[in-house]
């Protein structure tokens, strides 16, 4: 990212009723279009376009624009809104990580809890049902939220002609033009292919196909141990696959993952018996005699490995994309991998174009998008708004959980900081052990003079849900100190957290 944006966008900019008022007047006083002129905002992207995919940033920043006093249209083309993780990505996939969850501890943990269930059996077609009626409902809502704020909603594909208009290829035919003050290119991401192999969504899948496997694979192979790897492994592997997941480099989890962490996760994820072949480099894949052989060696070179299995997932990260929009007839700037340049407020290299999301820099996440999409549209309406790339949450949605926010103890060292470290394991929290789920722990990193919190981690149970406290902590600059003199409610797994923060500032008081 580029040093500009990162300055520019880690400035805080507090509303004020001054500025309130402010936004008030430049509301009433602006020339806002009428029906017969070019729309205040134009958003690419608002929602699932199959292959490719656009994410959240479109949809928000559309509804977040109206909410503003600006005449909105939003482009999408498959006529789904909701963006990559509404459709095929992180509402479908914890669904299908809580059912597989519940499933699995029906079946192993329950008779110790003093629960007898007999007879438990998978009924996929059910789950894979409730995982849609799930969607289905989520994007309905979305549609209704544009209505409720006037947003225009068409169906279509759209192109840029010129910076400040865009053809619409509509779904049921014809084709219209738009005009628009200010464009938003929100179109998301669609999954990285793996040079040589070819994704068929039936034996050789990407995480959309791990979504709606109509029988459960005795072997599954996945390329790739990041998040969305180890999630669908996880998935698979609770429903009876065999999963083995594939990593070139020596850690899961990925980036931002902090190394104590990725190590802890492991384990417990071979404990529920997944497989991991770290520091392996995928050679190729081929169908063969109905299964799939996948040849692999080690990443520094090697003898080479053939591994059978029955399904592949490939999934070793996604990709901006831009397909079809023309940014070249317009000549906004694209890097090397792809990504959209933007400054600190979003503008591309044409004026009065902006580009949030997965197509430009930054972490693909749904909620790191909404922040964007929130922010674009206050600037346009208002000349300011912020995002704080400092305080963006990751999570795993495995059993355990895994989330983090700020800098692991590898940044801190590679940077030079002098920092303490306060960690607390769930084994020793009244509740985690009431609940016979005490796999984990919560560990700060904190600044050494000014024991200003720096980042985060979190491994264990709710652990998606206690970030949120830490990203809060971060965003107003909170010692570990104020974290620690902050009563929580026992018992509770948020004691934990709280306990961490008393090892970075003192001792805790529940542990030795």
């Amino acid at each position: 990212m580029p040093n500009s944006m990162q300055a520019g966008l880690h400035l805080r900019s507090r509303p004020s009723l001054l500025q309130s008022a402010f936004v008030s007047v430049i509301q009433a006083s602006r020339s806002l279009a009428t029906h017969s002129e070019p729309y205040d905002t134009v958003v690419i992207g608002g929602g699932l376009s199959g292959i490719p995919f656009s994410g959240v940033a479109g949809y928000v920043a559309a509804i977040k624009a109206a909410q503003l006093g600006l005449k909105t249209v939003c482009i999408e083309k498959r006529g789904t809104l909701g963006g990559t993780c509404l459709n095929v990505g992180c509402i479908p996939s914890k669904a299908m990580l809580n059912n597989s969850h519940i499933y699995h501890a029906t079946q192993h943990d329950m008779k110790h809890r003093g629960i007898e269930v007999s007879n438990v059996s998978l009924n996929l077609e059910e789950m894979l049902k409730y995982k849609d009626k799930a969607v289905a409902g989520l994007t309905r809502g979305v549609e209704a939220l544009f209505k409720a704020n006037k947003v225009d909603y068409i169906k279509g594909t759209a192109s840029f002609v010129t910076p400040t208009k865009v053809a619409v290829d509509l779904n049921e035919g014809g084709e219209t033009e738009l005009e628009g003050k200010n464009i938003i290119i929100a179109t998301g991401s669609e999954v990285t292919p793996f040079p040589g192999i070819e994704i068929d969504e039936k034996q050789i899948i990407s995480s959309t196909g791990a979504l709606s496997l109509q029988g459960v694979p005795k072997k599954m192979i996945v390329i790739g141990g990041g998040v969305i790897g180890v999630e669908m492994g996880s998935v698979w592997s609770r429903l009876g696959s065999e999963v083995t997941v594939v990593e070139f480099v020596g850690a899961i989890g990925g980036a931002g993952m902090d190394g104590e962490v990725a190590k802890a996760f492991q384990k417990i994820l071979t404990k529920q018996g997944m497989k991991f072949k770290l520091n392996t480099k995928v050679i190729g894949a081929e169908k063969v005699d109905g299964g799939v052989q996948v040849k692999v060696e080690a990443a520094k070179g090697g003898k080479e490995e053939t591994l059978d299995c029955d399904v592949l997932l490939v999934s070793i990260g996604r990709r901006p994309y831009t397909k079809g929009l023309n940014l070249e007839n317009i000549g906004v700037e694209v890097d090397g991998k792809g990504r959209v340049v933007v400054d600190d407020q979003f503008n591309t290299s044409v004026k009065n174009v902006k580009c949030i999301g997965d197509v430009t820099f930054g972490p693909m996440l749904a909620h790191k998008a909404e922040e964007e999409g929130v922010a674009a549209a206050e600037i346009i309406a208002t000349g300011h708004g912020h995002v704080n790339y400092d305080a963006i949450p990751s999570v795993v949605y495995t059993h355990p959980e895994v989330a983090w926010v700020g800098q692991t103890e590898e940044d801190l060292k590679n940077t030079g900081i002098q920092y303490k470290v306060g960690n607390f394991p769930f084994s020793a929290n009244s509740r985690a052990k009431t609940n016979s789920d005490t796999a984990g722990f919560v560990k700060f990193m904190v600044e050494k003079e000014t024991d200003r919190i720096l980042g985060v981690q979190i491994i264990g149970p709710g652990a998606g849900e206690m970030i949120a406290t830490a990203t809060l902590a971060m965003e107003y600059g909170a010692s570990s100190e104020d974290v620690a003199r902050t009563c929580h409610a026992h018992p509770t797994l948020s004691e934990a957290f709280k306990e961490a923060a008393m090892a970075a500032s003192g001792r805790p008081i529940h542990n030795f």
